[in-house]
Order: structure tokens, then C-alpha cells, then sequence
């Protein structure tokens, strides 16, 4: 698998590529209305990604940064990536393309907070993820895992 990770453009024709996932996945993960709500074509502040294999897009995550201000997570408070709807399209599962996607978000230095989908804690786990103790103030029934690089001096909250 030589596919690379690329930073995905806001614009008609990847709102065609994200169709095929709504077809294939759960409406909550569909990225359609996210995509559309950011539609500015060539958008440099996408926060997609994705993986292709012969031209066609098989494998997205979206990233989103959150500043300080607004971290509930980390002590003292830190800039972090909010990791949302990673998806692999049937067919395309097990070879790779999920880890590829975290990996390169892990690539980008910062810690990570994801809310972990039933079925998923595993695939996390093994890339450095760990459970955060539930809040239900702050976590309304979402599963927060996060990822702290290394070198980065904080605690959990």
C-alpha cells in the first residue's frame, strides 16, 4: 500500500467522492452536510482528508483544531486536533487506510481527542489512544479517547 494521505478540497467534486460513503455507512459519519456547510472551492482550511487508490477516495477523516480556550481535556489547557468521522469504505477495510489517516494526524504534533465508536477501542488502543474518565457534564454520552505526543507535558482532566 504506497497510497499517501492528502489534505481533500472543499468543492463539488469531493462532495460526489463523500456520496459513496454516505451510501456505504452510518448517516451520523456521512461528512456530506459538514462538506457542503465549508463548500468555498479549494478551500485551504479544509479540515478533510483522505486516502485514495486508483483515483478513487476510500478512505477520510476530518480533523479540526481546537484552541486552548476551549480545552476541556488537558491540564493545563492546550491547543489539540478534535479527530471526527474516520470511515474506510467496505472493500477497502483492513488494509491499512485507518491507521494511515491517524498516523499522519499523529504526524502533526499535537495532542488528539476522538470519541471512540463502539467496536473501535482496539483499533485505537494500539495507536496510543487512552479512555478518559467520563464526564457527563462535559462528555454527553460521547467515548473521548485522546493522544498526547510524545514530549508534550500534560495531564488528563
Amino acid at each position: 500500500m504506497d497510497s499517501k494521505v492528502v489534505h481533500l478540497k472543499v468543492n463539488y467534486e469531493t462532495i460526489d467522492q463523500f456520496k459513496r460513503f454516505l451510501e456505504n455507512g452510518l448517516e451520523e459519519l456521512s461528512m456530506l452536510e459538514d462538506l457542503q456547510g465549508n463548500l468555498i472551492e479549494d478551500n485551504a482550511q479544509s479540515p478533510f482528508y483522505g486516502v485514495y487508490e486508483e483515483g478513487k477516495l476510500v478512505a477520510r477523516i476530518s480533523l479540526y483544531p481546537l484552541v486552548a480556550e476551549y480545552d476541556h481535556y488537558f491540564e493545563p489547557p492546550i491547543d489539540y486536533l478534535e479527530l471526527w468521522k474516520l470511515e474506510v469504505l467496505p472493500g477497502y477495510k483492513g488494509r491499512g487506510y485507518g491507521s494511515k489517516l491517524v498516523r499522519f494526524a499523529q504526524s502533526l504534533g499535537k495532542p488528539i481527542k476522538t470519541n471512540v465508536r463502539f467496536g473501535a477501542h482496539d483499533f485505537f488502543t494500539k495507536l496510543g489512544f487512552q479512555p478518559v474518565k467520563y464526564d457527563p457534564m462535559r462528555d454527553r454520552g460521547e467515548n473521548p479517547y485522546v493522544w498526547i505526543p510524545e514530549g508534550v507535558q500534560v495531564e488528563l482532566t
